[in-house]
């Protein structure tokens, strides 16, 4: 699949690109994804979660009722979990949340998402890029002319300067990561992917390593 190569304030430069269909073209793998997602996702728990037992509370163990003739449950101290302030039956405890996903699947995963964007026609290449200062008004000047002023957006780069992470870190819905390093996720969570011609080299050189 070839693919134009944009200038940043989005007129076509004349040059085109070829998108692999080794890495762009294949038929996706919906598990695959499924399972490289989850595992993302649980990585990012920190599963701190945890509630107090009836045997962590610290409270009298007196018996506050006779067992039968009140009325109500049968119940013992008021470490009980059927009291206000008791015990929690079943609660969270601290545990670990990471899921192992074989590399071969991980790798499938990240081209079944690219395969499914340029099936989309959600991918945009432009010609390498850079900032002489910090400027955020430049930067939507950017995304207006490449008509991404509206859509969440993912540029990915081999490797941004300084001044373009500033430009766009408070602008919603745009993000900049480098290209060998994007995960199935970040693919997937964004509407539009952006490659500059040597983020996408280094993607390829790394998804064909």
């Amino acid at each position: 699949m070839e693919i134009n190569v944009l200038k940043i304030n989005g007129e076509d430069t004349g040059r085109k690109v070829t998108l692999e269909d080794a890495i762009f073209g294949i038929e996706p793998n919906d598990h695959a994804i499924y399972l490289d997602v989850k595992q993302h996702l649980a990585h990012r728990r920190q599963g701190t979660a945890k509630t107090k037992e009836r045997s962590e509370n610290a409270h009298s163990t007196r018996k506050l009722f006779r067992q039968k003739g009140t009325g109500g449950a049968r119940r013992g101290d008021i470490k009980s979990p059927i009291v206000k302030g008791g015990g929690t039956i079943f609660g969270p405890k601290p545990r670990v949340y990471d899921l192992k996903v074989n590399k071969k699947v991980k790798r499938l995963a990240r081209l079944s998402a690219l395969s499914y964007k340029a099936k989309d026609s959600e991918i945009l290449v432009v010609e390498d890029f850079s900032m002489e200062a910090p400027k955020t008004k430049e930067f939507v000047k950017i995304l207006k002319g490449l008509n991404l002023n509206e859509s969440k957006s993912l540029f990915l780069m081999d490797n941004a300067d300084a001044n373009v992470l500033r430009s766009a870190h408070n602008i919603p819905g745009v993000s900049i990561e480098r290209a060998e390093q994007v995960n199935t996720y970040r693919i997937l969570d964004a509407r539009k992917l952006v490659f500059t011609e040597s983020g996408l080299k280094k993607l390829v050189e790394a998804l064909n390593a």
